[in-house]
């Protein structure tokens, strides 16, 4: 699944194609993705309007509008959002094709069909139930060593669990949380209200490393994930302990351990993390 890193190099990568051109003829060719797609909405809203900005709330994709309207953008597990020139044959699973200004076309494709494409009415983002509880972003300002152990205080769950958890911080997923702890010397176990400021500010600082080292990378593909214009992302390959398990680990050799937490797989250096 995209996580924070690949939907930041997809809204990169959209910025210079998208903002600025105006939307124009709007076809759903599969309603039936994790929400059904409001085919009315779009085809009535979209077209005419100009692009003015692409933001990434946690792994959502927002595309502002002209007029006040949003369009939000969620990849699922196999989601791509891309800009294709017309002359290209339809994938059978491209959902939803939007015609630009000049003749290219954003088109959203998915396999699987679990991500979604909604259309949010001016005023209505702050209130929308899949935005409104979304924690802290790794790259806010506030997200500090201090915010952290305040919102983890008493709290028993391994700090892994903590990371995922999207109500206290927006976006990071399994691998990014794995690679993370892993530089941060910090064992996925950990009960997260325990941990010292001086761990806290040390994982701060490995979040905000790995992600933009991976953003930097173009993200990781591991299976499905390609940027707007079709590239693969190549952070794999500088991957420490995700999917890993019984390598030597980079730092101190000794073999990469898995261990199942609320039923993911998380990679850790049983020498390295403690």
């Amino acid at each position: 699944m995209p996580e924070l890193a690949e939907v930041e190099v997809v809204r990169r990568s959209l910025l210079p194609r998208l903002v600025g051109r105006r939307l124009g003829e709007v076809r759903i060719r599969e309603r039936r993705l994790r929400v059904p797609v409001d085919a009315r909405a779009l085809r009535r809203e979209l077209p005419g309007r100009k692009v003015l900005d692409i933001r990434r709330r946690a792994k959502y994709l927002l595309l502002d509008l002209e007029g006040g309207c949003t369009l939000m953008v969620h990849l699922g597990m196999t989601g791509r959002l891309g800009i294709c020139p017309p002359r290209r044959r339809l994938d059978k699973h491209d959902h939803v094709v939007v015609t630009l200004q000049g003749g290219a076309q954003l088109r959203f494709n998915d396999a699987r069909r679990f991500g979604l494409v909604e259309l949010i009415a001016p005023g209505g983002e702050a209130s929308h139930p899949r935005l409104r509880h979304l924690g802290i972003d790794p790259f806010d300002r506030v997200f500090t060593a201090s915010f952290l152990r305040r919102a983890a205080r008493r709290r028993k769950l391994p700090v892994k669990n903590f990371l995922m958890d999207s109500r206290q911080v927006a976006g990071i997923g399994n691998i990014y949380a794995s690679e993370a702890l892993w530089d941060a010397r910090i064992h996925p176990g950990s009960a997260a209200g325990r941990l010292s400021v001086a761990r806290w500010e040390r994982l701060v600082r490995s979040i905000r490393k790995v992600l933009r080292a991976s953003i930097a990378q173009g993200g990781t593909t591991l299976r499905d994930f390609a940027a707007a214009d079709g590239s693969a992302g190549y952070f794999a390959v500088q991957l420490r302990v995700y999917d890993r398990e019984g390598e030597p680990c980079r730092c101190c050799r000794r073999a990469i351990r898995r261990l199942v937490q609320s039923g993911r797989s998380t990679f850790y250096c049983p020498a390295c993390q403690h």
